[in-house]
């Protein structure tokens, strides 16, 4: 039996997570601090989600309390025209001049992903010079997904987010998935189409091939680590490299797995596992000086307290030295003790260990912080409405012809537009097929009650032009209902979220007559659907 429970303590020894590996997981926890989102399956849109998170986190994931940097960035170059996204901009350049590539190695929800698929045992892919030229890839994406792509397609009033629309694996994950899978968002199952093959099919295949080959998304594709690699050389933390004790004998850079030339260039992702391997001790930290004392143990624990012992103890005497056995007993007496050694080391390493155990209860707290401010504190992402509620007064801008040109003209609704008729309220966008299909049964159910049924079609943020995609590819400028257009502000609908909207389109919200919600939902509508919900409330 003692055996039997020694081998499980040498099993736990050896499989222990290190510090970084813990300190990944906490970072993913801290990002997605909202974990009634996955119980609801709502997104969350507190006073929170304008901040970026350091890492590769999406910013539809349910739990996400943050921005995800790329898709803020897409968004606000999408929306720039002639002036620079200035606070996105900001926001990177500082988490790049301060952490650096650090961001990948410890701070990156996708990297622990893969790092993790890595760990089932398979035959793996070693780097090579193929890897390294595949490595400059990213920048590729960089320059054509996240900034072209947007730019472009803004220009032309549209929205394209092009690598997270196309690519990215954590909005499959961490969006579209965690939200399909919910059972309240059982509709949704409804507005899948190839788009969604495609993403679903990308991110099977990063799956597959992480288990092979480390790192892959993050290696090739990866456009937020290409940009901290800009900022690898001046970042605050990291690595270094001391090249007065290096011997150039290449064992760092062949146990490093990324597609390193030297430690700490653009590849490197600061991990610190180098650190280890180096025969002179030349890898360290960073920055390590701007928390710990210069003296403290760290990546030279054995040298640092000696080396501060001998200048502080062992000064030489400047005066004259009058014999040889007088010169003996100086030199002697410079040599520190056994004794002193061994004291100044357990010193500091008794220091440096209440250092970090206040680390973690710090970081822990905060951790433990976020999760109650989230899922008991904060109601923003609640529903601004129930059924029974009177709908609130909201202002949108609406579609009508002016000497025959569609114009928009900003318009205010408030429960007393309702009195006497039933309201359709439909939340779409040009880009949801599932909203598009279901328009002309809006229409139908206006003109089967014209004079009880009033139908009002706003439109969400647009990907191109909503009047041409209205009167020329649709032909639905003869509709008898009233197309709207939302108030957006960065990121947010605002009368989407304030009339329920949480998550998708289309949302639909019905009104009886009195101006009181009977009715919201995503669920794509038919319009047998759509006569069944109305019809208690006509007559």
């Amino acid at each position: 039996m003692k055996k039997f429970f020694t081998k499980i303590k040498d099993w736990f020894k050896r499989h222990k997570p290190s510090k970084r590996k813990l300190i990944q997981v906490y970072a993913a926890l801290l990002y997605n601090a909202n974990i009634k989102g996955f119980i609801t399956g709502n997104i969350y849109q507190g006073a929170t989600k304008f901040m970026c998170v350091p890492g590769l986190n999406c910013y539809s994931c349910p739990g996400a309390v943050g921005a995800c940097p790329l898709g803020a960035l897409q968004n606000a170059l999408a929306a720039s025209g002639t002036r620079a996204p200035a606070y996105v901009f900001g926001i990177i350049i500082l988490l790049g001049l301060i952490l650096g590539r650090t961001v990948c190695g410890f701070l990156c929800p996708v990297g622990l992903g893969q790092e993790l698929l890595y760990k089932i045992r398979t035959p793996k892919l070693k780097k090579s010079k193929f890897t390294y030229i595949l490595s400059y890839f990213k920048y590729i994406v960089l320059v054509v997904l996240v900034v072209a792509i947007p730019l472009m397609f803004g220009k032309s009033g549209s929205a394209v987010p092009g690598f997270c629309k196309y690519i990215c694996p954590a909005g499959t994950f961490g969006g579209a998935l965690a939200l399909i899978v919910n059972p309240n968002n059982d509709g949704f199952l409804t507005m899948l189409g190839s788009l969604f093959t495609w993403k679903f099919a990308v991110l099977v295949v990063f799956m597959a091939a992480s288990v092979f080959i480390f790192r892959i998304f993050c290696r090739f594709f990866c456009p937020l680590g290409a940009i901290y690699g800009f900022f690898s050389k001046i970042a605050l933390l990291g690595v270094k490299l001391d090249k007065n004790k290096c011997t150039d004998c290449g064992l760092c850079v062949n146990a490093c797995k990324m597609d390193i030339k030297r430690v700490g260039d653009h590849e490197c992702i600061q991990c610190g596992e180098c650190i280890a391997v180096c025969p002179t001790k030349a890898i360290s930290w960073k920055g390590q000086k701007l928390f710990v004392h210069e003296n403290a143990v760290g990546a030279s624990a054995e040298e640092k307290p000696l080396a501060a012992f001998m200048k502080e103890e062992t000064a030489v005497s400047q005066e004259p030295i009058a014999n040889g056995a007088a010169a003996e007993l100086a030199v002697a007496s410079t040599q520190p003790s056994a004794e002193n050694v061994s004291a100044v080391r357990a010193k500091q390493q008794k220091r440096n260990f209440w250092l970090q155990l206040s680390a973690w209860i710090a970081a822990l707290a905060l951790l433990a912080g976020a999760l109650v401010y989230y899922n008991f504190i904060d109601k923003n992402d609640v529903s601004a409405v129930q059924v029974g509620d009177v709908c609130p007064t909201f202002t949108v801008q609406t579609y009508g012809e002016d000497n025959g040109e569609y114009k928009l003209t900003e318009r205010t609704y408030s429960p007393a537009d309702s009195l006497g008729k039933v309201t359709v309220i439909n939340f779409w966008a040009t880009w949801c097929g599932p909203c598009v299909a279901e328009l002309p049964y809006f229409e139908q159910i206006q003109n089967a009650y014209p004079d009880e049924v009033q139908v009002v079609a706003i439109q969400g943020k647009a990907d191109r032009d909503v009047v041409n995609f209205i009167t020329v590819e649709k032909q639905w400028g003869e509709y008898s209902l009233l197309f709207a257009q939302d108030i957006v502000r960065g990121a947010t609908c605002e009368v989407y979220k304030l009339l329920g909207g949480s998550s998708t389109f289309p949302y639909t919200v019905v009104l009886n007559k009195e101006g009181v919600i009977v009715y919201h939902s995503s669920q794509s509508l038919t319009y047998e659907k759509l006569d069944n919900i109305i019809a208690p409330y006509l007559g």
